[in-house]
């Protein structure tokens, strides 16, 4: 007997099924709030069966934002909010939300400040140059992931998610590859993990309080030599669960070094290239003539996180979420087999929002239509996240031929 629509209790919050839609980036906020478009697209991953959605990456300050379209948590936005939430609550699924800071990855424009991080330097994928935290700042960036919580409670979420992996502040932090501080933030992984622990503290502590769900979104591997590796990632994930964590989400990647290690898949750089606004015109023209050698590119395989994923399932005994390339109920089926309770997916209900409910009544050769050649993520920082299957707008012939290529 499959597991997959069982309902399962994680910590306060009870699930309908073991199926999330995981945390990937709609793009459709407006003025750091929420919009009609993404209300509806939520609203319909819930209709379409999951026992959870979680809308993606709402930054705990101002100085976390590096898009218009990103969720800046704060009261302005809590009615905005909570319309949404009630209205997924609606449908019986249970609701989400990412929570984080996206450090040197952030912009004047955007943030009102200098870009902060965990040390000094230039981030080349802004591109910009970013100072380090303070330590004051240290304390009130881990307060400020408290507040979050309670305000996402005051806007009627069941559960957060906090981003502690794929290069952001606190990745950003925990990996030596960013984080060349000589105070008691840096050096030794103990160090390294301070302000993590901190961040997670407030927000557990906060989390008790309201009743709600925390899941931490844990790098298993950075995905490039001088990055975190496994060895250190699974001490990592052992203080995540030691503070009291509901669970870990594994995932892997460096948006800014490894960006596809997180995804997989060839991305269609020129369609890329397109979508991004002249006013970024040096990057759309050096990702147009540029990008296929720039970005690392991977062979696209379903549960292509699995064989790493095994390893911090057999050393840890707290809750483990899968995420990373599913797309049939085969694939679901030996991820849940091998002992993961829980599975997220993004492309294949951005894809189709229903995929749930036609696992559900269908039989277990019932497979996504999506075909992983990227095009959601080509536009998804530039314009939103849709599929080319179901884009509610002209697709340019130049995009469908590059497209062709890939599949």
């Amino acid at each position: 007997m499959s597991d997959l629509f069982t309902p399962y209790k994680l910590g306060p919050l009870t699930l309908r099924n073991r199926t999330i839609r995981s945390a990937a980036f709609e793009s459709m906020g407006k003025d750091f709030g929420p919009t009609q478009q993404l209300k509806d697209y939520h609203v319909s991953v819930a209709r379409g069966g999951v026992g959870m959605t979680t809308v993606a990456y709402a930054s705990v300050n101002r100085s976390g934002v590096s898009f218009n379209k990103q969720l800046w948590l704060r009261p302005e936005i809590v009615p905005g909010l909570r319309d949404m939430t009630d209205a997924i609550h609606a449908e019986g699924a249970a609701a989400g939300i990412q929570i984080g800071h996206c450090g040197n990855m952030t912009h004047w424009s955007t943030a009102g400040c200098f870009p902060v991080g965990a040390s000094t330097g230039f981030n080349l994928y802004s591109p910009t140059f970013v100072r380090g935290m303070r330590r004051s700042e240290c304390a009130a960036f881990a307060k400020d992931f408290g507040q979050a919580v309670r305000t996402a409670h005051e806007a009627g979420f069941d559960s957060v998610e906090v981003h502690a992996g794929h290069g952001y502040l606190i990745s950003q932090f925990l990996s030596p590859y960013t984080n060349h501080r000589r105070d008691e933030y840096g050096g030794s992984l103990q160090n390294r993990m301070r302000f993590m622990r901190m961040c997670l503290e407030e927000v557990l502590e906060a989390a008790a309080r309201c009743g709600m769900a925390v899941l931490v979104k844990h790098n298993m591997e950075d995905g490039f030599k001088r990055g975190i590796q496994i060895p250190e990632s699974l001490e990592i994930a052992r203080e995540i669960e030691r503070l009291g964590a509901h669970g870990i989400v594994l995932t892997s990647g460096f948006v800014s070094k490894a960006p596809m290690a997180v995804m997989r898949g060839r991305i269609p750089t020129k369609t890329m290239s397109h979508y991004m606004p002249w006013s970024s015109w040096p990057q759309k023209i050096v990702i147009s003539l540029f990008g296929s050698r720039m970005i690392r590119q991977y062979d696209f395989e379903e549960c292509y996180f699995l064989e790493n994923a095994r390893k911090f399932r057999a050393e840890l005994k707290c809750p483990l979420v899968y995420v990373g390339g599913l797309v049939s109920r085969e694939g679901i089926e030996r991820v849940l087999g091998a002992g993961f309770e829980l599975v997220q997916m993004a492309r294949a209900l951005v894809n189709d929002p229903a995929f749930v409910n036609k696992l559900r009544d269908g039989d277990m050769t019932t497979r996504s239509g999506c075909d992983h050649r990227d095009y959601c993520m080509a536009r998804m920082y530039s314009v939103d996240m849709q599929c080319c299957h179901n884009c509610k707008e002209p697709i340019p012939e130049k995009i469908w031929r590059e497209l062709a290529k890939i599949k």
